[in-house]
């Protein structure tokens, strides 16, 4: 199952919000989740046949008292997996007129990191690609790194409404040579769309790395 970049959008396709209520006992006795990569792995199966094929979709997970929620903002339409109980699963288009408002409140599980220039050593890293993520973890700096992608995603934050609530280290393992960890951020508070285009690029796209991990999907409900 793939773990590729998100595809970005050329267009604007219709964009469908899906969720899916698991039982904690199901999720561990029956479908046997024990990390992020697992969670991945299960909705990598509502959309079958495309392995190999770029990630089309993002995906948050919330446990809710008893139970998981899993939501999936995907360009193509899901398909019910075999392990999801029927009263459990829903999707609905998302329509055009939901991105016409210029206020939302929002809320983004995100995975805020940043690259070192330098090594342990002070000597500068030329090649970016050995340059590894590291978790940003101090107020100012998730605020900054909101800022900045706020600026580049189409969309303002409100500095006053902004809470930033830390959500721990998140493990995962794909074998047993493949394994690490993310630091995950919940964001929520309220934004402003300054380019009506490029925030709805952002939103079908995600903020943020570890997209194919739960982060990086921005829920928005409108503001009157």
């Amino acid at each position: 199952m793939s773990t590729a970049t998100l595809e970005t959008p050329t267009a604007t396709p219709t964009l469908h919000l899906t969720q899916i209520l698991v039982s904690y006992e199901d999720a561990i006795r029956l479908l046997r989740i024990r990390d992020t990569y697992d969670w991945h792995q299960r909705v990598w199966q509502a959309f079958g046949g495309r392995d190999g094929q770029v990630r089309d979709f993002l995906v948050r997970v919330d446990r809710k008292e008893e139970d998981y929620r899993v939501l999936i903002l995907s360009r193509s339409v899901p398909a019910k997996p075999d392990w999801c109980p029927t009263d459990c699963f829903g999707t609905k288009d998302i329509p055009e007129r939901f991105f016409a408002r210029t206020r939302y409140r929002f809320s983004l599980l995100a995975n805020p990191t940043w690259k070192p220039v330098k090594d342990k050593d002070g000597n500068y890293i030329a090649d970016a690609k050995k340059r590894k993520r590291r978790a940003i973890t101090k107020r100012e700096d998730l605020i900054t790194w909101l800022q900045r992608k706020a600026e580049s995603g189409g969309f303002q934050v409100s500095a006053d409404s902004l809470r930033t609530l830390p959500r721990g280290q998140e493990y995962f393992h794909k074998d047993r040579r493949s394994h690490g960890t993310h630091t995950a951020v919940e964001f929520q508070g309220e934004l402003t769309v300054t380019d009506p285009t490029q925030f709805r690029v952002t939103v079908a796209s995600g903020i943020g790395s570890a997209k194919a991990f739960g982060f990086g999907l921005l829920v928005l409900a409108p503001i009157s």
